[in-house]
């Protein structure tokens, strides 16, 4: 099987669909350890890409105006079950263009794979980017993620991101992201977690709301068992006038597990506003029961919960 083979068939079982990569009609990218084995560019948006000892630099620009009828699709992944992947990329969205990406990060042999990936964002004025990251760390625990992102959201932007690891082991996961939001942009950010073994989540999400009426959500949902841990610090700030944020953050722990929320609320304008929510609970006893009465076992009955939970 040759390498593209092999990182398409990982993409596959990550959830992601092989033939977009494959289209002509679909921009993409496709990274191996530290080599891209494919790149395709459509009207409207470009990428550039320099090999580095140990990952690659990616270079993405959407230009102004430009809205993309179809989402850029973008693979990462180690096939080998050791190694380490640094993914350096630059995203600049044009003023008033429009740009939905689905990523998948694999590593679905993963027993000593370290993967670093550092984001720097720029959304246009009255731009919108969304970008949707699914991973996939194997059944073994062995893998180290560790996603940072620095993004700026012009006047009138919109940003939403996504960031979901709900199939096989996590091993170890430490998220940070960072977003400045300008007046009356929106940042949108949502993490889904599931924990088991000794895996080990740490999210940490900043929402700086510094224009007048900017908004932001910082949105969580997390959940592990076994002798899992999980910490979640979602900060919003309202620095401007009529600026409106809300950190959500619901974690679900059974067995051994352990699971903490700091959600973090800091005001400098009188006139902005910003609240917070945490849950951190077991699943809901009735919900449990009422699964059982038809034929699930206690397992299968709490699976189902807080994977309709992650959803």
């Amino acid at each position: 099987m040759s390498d593209f083979e092999a990182i398409l068939k990982a993409y596959e079982r990550s959830g992601g669909n092989p033939r977009f990569l494959r289209s002509s009609r679909v921009a993409s990218l496709v990274v191996s350890g530290n080599r891209v084995l494919g790149a395709n560019e459509i009207a409207g948006i470009h990428l550039t890409s320099e090999q580095l000892p140990d990952g690659v630099r990616v270079k993405v620009v959407v230009e102004p105006g430009v809205k993309l009828d179809t989402p850029a699709h973008l693979c990462f992944g180690v096939i080998p079950a050791e190694g380490i992947q640094r993914i350096l990329s630059k995203f600049e969205i044009g003023a008033g263009a429009k740009a939905d990406f689905i990523a998948h990060c694999t590593f679905p042999n993963a027993r000593s794979i370290v993967h670093l990936m550092e984001a720097q964002i720029h959304v246009g004025r009255n731009a919108q980017m969304k970008y949707s990251e699914t991973h996939y760390h194997g059944e073994e625990g062995g893998a180290e993620v560790l996603p940072k992102a620095q993004v700026i959201v012009d006047e009138g932007g919109q940003y939403a991101a996504e960031f979901t690891l709900t199939t096989g082991r996590v091993g170890k996961l430490d998220l940070d992201y960072v977003v400045n939001v300008d007046a009356h942009g929106v940042a949108e950010l949502t993490t889904k977690a599931y924990g088991y073994g000794t895996d080990a989540i740490s999210v940490k999400e900043t929402i700086r709301l510094n224009g007048e009426g900017a908004r932001g959500l910082a949105k969580a949902r997390i959940a592990v068992r076994d002798q899992a841990t999980s910490q979640v610090i979602g900060t919003t700030e309202g620095n401007a006038p009529f600026a409106r944020g809300h950190v959500d953050c619901i974690e679900i722990v059974r067995d051994k597990a352990v699971a903490n929320a700091i959600p973090v609320v800091k005001v400098t304008d009188p006139r902005a506003y910003v609240t917070h929510e945490a849950a951190i609970g077991t699943v809901d006893k009735k919900e449990l029961e009422t699964l059982m009465a038809r034929g699930l076992d206690e397992e299968t009955a709490v699976d189902v919960i807080i994977r309709g939970m992650l959803q």
